[in-house]
């Protein structure tokens, strides 16, 4: 399969990264996924769309999600996780605890990173151990 959108970028230029480049990159792959997940497996509205969406883009949901999964991940995984989870982050959440935040800005920066790193087939299984279904 062709890629939609081409990433140029080189594994080490990758790995110089702040975690918060990865994890801004993450969010958007994250939830172009759950969207994709809910439009596949639903025939709801674009607004419950939105709504059902935003129960899994949360912070508090990917922190139980990243605690859900971290035994499943290798030590390199683990070691994207410490430096997106201790990442020095200016933005005050306000929805979320702080911890929330800061496991969600690590899940966010795994995903980031296994995408820019086009570890494809590691992101499809990541993203395959989240069910993603109307909470309804």
């Amino acid at each position: 399969m062709e890629e939609l959108i081409e990433r140029k970028k080189d594994i080490r230029d990758v790995k110089m990264m702040s975690p918060l480049t990865w994890a801004y990159m993450g969010d958007c792959v994250y939830e172009l996924y759950v969207r994709q997940e809910l439009i596949n497996k639903t025939n709801l509205k674009p607004n419950k769309l939105h709504i059902e969406a935003i129960n899994y883009v949360k912070a508090s949901k990917q922190a139980e999600i990243l605690k859900k999964i971290m035994d499943k991940l290798s030590e390199e995984e683990q070691d994207i996780i410490r430096r997106g989870r201790n990442t020095e982050n200016h933005h005050l959440p306000k929805n979320a605890s702080v911890e929330d935040y800061m496991y969600s800005t690590a899940f966010e920066a795994l995903i980031g990173y296994l995408y820019l790193s086009k570890q494809d087939e590691r992101l499809k299984e990541i993203l395959g151990l989240i069910e993603v279904k109307p909470l309804d």
